[in-house]
């Protein structure tokens, strides 16, 4: 059946001036003696229990610990001489470290005996540190809404002691009330729906919360429906923080459970719709396609959190409001980004990859983009990581050597696609989709236009890249297109003794024809990141050749053999 739809990117909301300086105003007034009194009360003498941590976690990492480091997406700190306070390391590491999620790999490394001591530890210097100095650094309502799900779940570890109890039940008790007022003031997106979960969770389990726990609720229900779209998937566009989201969410629900309570209706059916959206960008290895600067984080840990969440959903196969399509016949999985960018206010590391497309035979990846290092690797070059947002780092077309969303150094997104069209179909042929992106309208006087056809057997992927004259901007000069395919390691690849195609031999010996018509086939090197951040060489297939006014119309085959 048909299904068409126009996805126009919404106009940045980003904050006003005055929402800026109210943001800024309520963090300045958390050093306040006014913010100190509310912070002042009673702290609870127990917990109501230890609700399970649903995901177990990485044995490496917490055997790591163990051996006295802390590792995580490629940086590391020393436990012996680690402060909360130290600045020479980076923002993504000093939120992990401060929200206390190391605290999963360090109960899977062994005994509660051997690794409670170090548990201990590293709390005891965050309370000295910040027990009763409130800052941004550990303070940010998102991180506190992390640590109250960690220091809950793993209150063993970190309250042996008459002492540690005492410090960490009064840290609980001053972090929850500072949720109360400061959730709302979290970014919006994933970290406001982080800072509402912690309410939630402290509203279960602090004796005397009931009325935060019916606070936090609601809080929590404004923050997912502001934070999720129809279909589940996040604003932001990133399946790294989509696994996130149903990570932080199944873990609430084991504080639910651990009261012996109903779960919240807004969480049900926030996991029912986001599991679906997650699955549904999986490849024939289990693994996350590689989009908006994310690493193809593996199978083990899509299934870890997929199981913890205790939805079962097929994964979905069209997803107009986060903008994925899921083409899938034989052994032969397409996905594809069919949507503008996501806006600033909500993403960090988005990429210029509309119309871009990744391709799996059976459990091996055959056409990738180069991905990014979010979610796995923090220590990659600045320069590189930048780069990897970029249009020609996906497998699309990219005109004028030229990006489709404009990629700014600070990290922001420009001008560039701001709408969308798309329209699919399912019928004895196949499935077959057909979009088409304005993002070079404006500089190029040219519309992308991209078709992709998936037959039934799924042996066989038709393709056409158009370039259709659009606008009222002329041309000053002579430009050229580009055609990307990027290939996965390990598959071979050779090119046809006539310049029109290649041949592409995955492991097990799988072979894929590759034929263009229309343009000049070419093998480049190129790089892809692998799950655990690291840059792999690797190479692309390339089409190329010049742009006439009238535009462009380039069609491509790749049928598999054997």
């Amino acid at each position: 059946m048909p299904g068409k739809r126009l996805i126009r990117v919404e106009g940045d909301k980003s904050h006003s001036l005055a929402e800026r300086f109210s943001t800024r105003f309520h963090e300045l007034a958390w050093r306040t003696p006014l913010h100190q009194l509310r912070l002042r009360g009673r702290y609870p003498l127990k917990l109501f229990g230890v609700p399970d941590d649903p995901i177990e976690g990485m044995v490496r990492a917490g055997g790591a610990m163990l051996d006295g480091e802390i590792v995580w997406c490629g940086e590391s700190v020393a436990i012996e001489t680690y402060d909360f306070r130290m600045a020479a390391i980076s923002p993504a590491f000093s939120d992990h470290l401060q929200s206390f999620a190391w605290l999963r790999d360090l109960s899977a490394a062994g005994p509660r005996q051997r690794v409670a001591p170090i548990a201990e530890r590293l709390t005891r210097r965050w309370l000295d540190a910040f027990g009763r100095q409130v800052h941004e650094a550990a303070w940010r309502p998102d991180l506190w809404g992390r640590r109250l799900l960690f220091w809950g779940s793993h209150a063993p570890l970190i309250m042996s002691s008459d002492e540690m109890r005492t410090g960490v039940l009064n840290a609980l008790a001053r972090g929850a009330r500072h949720l109360d007022r400061g959730a709302d003031k979290a970014a919006p997106g994933l970290p406001r729906v982080a800072a509402w979960i912690g309410v939630v969770a402290a509203g279960l389990l602090i004796p005397g919360g009931e009325l935060r726990q019916i606070h936090g609720e609601k809080g929590l229900e404004r923050a997912l429906k502001a934070a999720l779209h129809a279909d589940g998937g996040l604003v932001s566009r990133s399946p790294a923080e989509q696994m996130d989201l149903i990570g932080l969410l199944a873990s609430l629900r084991k504080f639910y459970e651990m009261r012996a309570q109903r779960v919240a209706p807004a969480i049900m059916d926030a996991l029912q719709r986001a599991v679906p959206a997650l699955t549904g960008l999986t490849m024939g290895d289990g693994g996350l396609s590689s989009w908006q600067g994310d690493a193809p984080l593996d199978g083990g840990r899509i299934d870890a959190v997929v199981a913890a969440a205790g939805i079962r959903a097929r994964p979905l196969r069209q997803s107009l409001d986060w903008g994925y399509q899921r083409l899938s016949m034989g052994h032969t999985r397409i996905i594809v980004d069919s949507a503008p960018p996501p806006i600033s206010r909500f993403a960090k590391g988005a990429c210029a990859s509309t119309l871009a497309i990744e391709v799996s035979d059976g459990p091996y990846r055959l056409i990738v983009n180069c991905g990014g290092g979010r979610g796995a690797n923090n220590a990659l070059n600045p320069d590189l990581a930048n780069a990897l947002r970029s249009t020609a780092a996906h497998s699309t077309l990219v005109l004028a050597d030229s990006n489709s969303t404009a990629v700014h150094p600070d990290g922001s997104l420009g001008k560039g696609v701001t709408q969308v069209e798309q329209e699919r179909y399912e019928d004895i042929h196949g499935s077959r989709i057909d979009m088409r992106h304005d993002g070079y309208v404006r500089r190029f006087g040219f519309a992308h236009r991209r078709q992709i056809i998936l037959t039934p057997d799924g042996r066989e992927i038709r393709g056409e890249d158009a370039l259709i004259p659009e606008g009222r901007r002329r041309r000053q000069q002579a430009i050229d297109y580009a055609i990307r395919f990027h290939l996965a390691p390990g598959v071979d690849i050779s090119a046809t003794a006539d310049g029109s195609g290649a041949v592409l031999r995955v492991m097990e010996g799988a072979l894929w024809r590759f034929r263009a018509i229309g343009g000049e086939v070419s093998i480049e090197d190129s790089l892809w990141i692998d799950p655990r951040g690291r840059p792999i060489p690797t190479r692309q297939l390339v089409i190329t050749g010049p742009v006439p006014d009238d535009g462009i119309e380039v069609r491509w085959v790749m049928a598999r053999t054997g």
